[in-house]
């Protein structure tokens, strides 16, 4: 994480629509910089970002602290906003409320990012707020809420977003503020790429471990190989190739991941540069009785099966399994999800 500021004045200000984890790490790394960022979110998480400030850590062992006075905090969209860039960081089922409060509130032509999961999320967002000039873009690595106004990314990676005219001016404050941004003429393989890594949000989320916990019990990888490998022939049918997100290729992820425990911690040793304080943001919607993403990531799957006139059985099964834990709360064991998943 940066330490120093950005050398001159930014672009303009940024406002954060969704102050989550993944809003409070990248709006309060720019803030960090020296970007003028407000942060637009739920009371609960606005309550604790104004009684203890925001910190921010990673895994390369860099910290940053913001305190409570240095911050913009508001439930809506101010009155008068005028952003230069907004990052869209809610969750997919809250993306056509938030994207319409942006366009009732914003100036036409308002350049917003969709910081999300999933692939609908642009799209979604352009149809609720057909002013808005919406771009996708990516999130590559894991942040956690580990404490009060605490932020902590424990796994490595570049954002991502669709090259745009908009967006040429920031990449060098994000560079700054230490979370660097790459432009894409074509997202969608990229967003593809980062995907499959997300089928391991549900895994996670059931096995209630941490994320390298569950990673290097077999059983777990096995079954999120298993939703991967039905994603890529899905993709593969669609003409799409993946882009390479993590350190391992898309189309020999599933292979690595299905090694013996001993051999995935000496293949995977890149893959395995997660902290213990990582866990992924589905586990955390489990703990606090959230509706999960789960649509946005395997309900994806589904949908690209559906298009092509085909089906997505596990990743399918996976969605209903996310969708009744609340009926009854627990722990999966992985011979228990091999089971559930038909392996």
């Amino acid at each position: 994480m940066a330490g120093t500021e950005v050398l001159g004045p930014p672009p303009g200000e940024v406002l954060v629509m969704g102050a989550g984890t993944i809003g409070c790490f990248i709006g309060g790394s720019l803030a960090a910089a020296g970007v003028p960022v407000t942060f637009v979110g739920r009371p609960r998480v606005l309550r604790s970002l104004a009684e203890h400030g925001l910190s921010l850590s990673d895994i390369e062992g860099g910290a940053h602290r913001l305190p409570p006075s240095s911050l913009r905090l508001s439930e809506q969209v101010p009155v008068g906003a005028t952003p230069a860039l907004v990052l869209l960081c809610v969750k997919s089922g809250a993306t056509a409320e938030a994207a319409a409060e942006l366009a009732f509130a914003l100036p036409a032509g308002t350049t917003v990012v969709s910081f999300q999961n999933g692939i609908s999320n642009c799209a979604a967002a352009s149809q609720a707020g057909p002013t808005l000039s919406v771009l996708p873009g990516m999130v590559p690595y894991n942040v956690a809420e580990i404490g009060p106004g605490a932020f902590h990314r424990g796994t490595a990676g570049r954002l991502a977003a669709k090259d745009d005219a908009a967006l040429r001016p920031w990449l060098p404050v994000f560079e700054r503020a230490g979370i660097p941004l790459d432009l894409h003429a074509d997202l969608l393989p990229v967003q593809w790429g980062k995907l499959l890594l997300n089928l391991n949000n549900p895994v996670n989320a059931l096995s209630g471990l941490p994320l390298r916990e569950e990673l290097l019990q077999r059983g777990f990888r096995q079954c999120f190989a298993a939703l991967i490998d039905e994603a890529l022939g899905l993709l593969g049918r669609a003409g799409i190739a993946p882009a390479q997100v993590a350190a391992v290729p898309a189309q020999r992820l599933s292979s690595v991941l299905r090694l013996p425990d001993w051999l995935f911690r000496i293949v995977a040793a890149r893959m395995l540069r997660i902290d213990a304080k990582a866990r992924s943001s589905m586990a955390d919607d489990l703990a606090l009785g959230r509706r999960t993403e789960i649509d946005a990531l395997s309900g994806e799957v589904v949908r690209l099966a559906r298009e092509h006139d085909l089906e997505a059985p596990r990743n399918a099964r996976m969605f209903v399994l996310l969708e009744d834990w609340p009926k009854q709360p627990r722990r999966w064991t992985p011979r228990q999800l091999q089971d559930a998943l038909g392996l």
